[in-house]
């Protein structure tokens, strides 16, 4: 399994970041849930979703190999939410 992150990240209508990858030579879809982006930011400073996923996006694109690696992709897409993330 061959995937490469590719981006760059966008901000989609419901708040969400969507962050472009390519998994075995075929367009993947990463998206990253406000809620998730917010849970990393306890203190509530940043409000901007792209800066918080800018921020915090190692993390986040390495959780999200994880739930590809895991077989979480779903029609060609993995969705971050809350519940994925290891907090520190």
């Amino acid at each position: 399994m061959k995937l490469e992150f590719v981006g760059p990240a966008s901000l989609l209508e419901t708040g969400d970041i969507s962050y472009p990858a390519i998994l075995d030579g075929k367009a993947f879809k990463c998206s990253f849930s406000y809620e998730a982006l917010q849970d990393l930011d306890p203190e509530g400073v940043e409000k901007n979703a792209l800066q918080l996923f800018k921020t915090h996006q190692l993390k986040l694109l390495s959780i999200a190999e994880q739930k590809i690696l895991n077989g979480h992709a779903v029609d060609g897409a993995v969705h971050l939410f809350s519940h994925d993330l290891i907090l520190d």
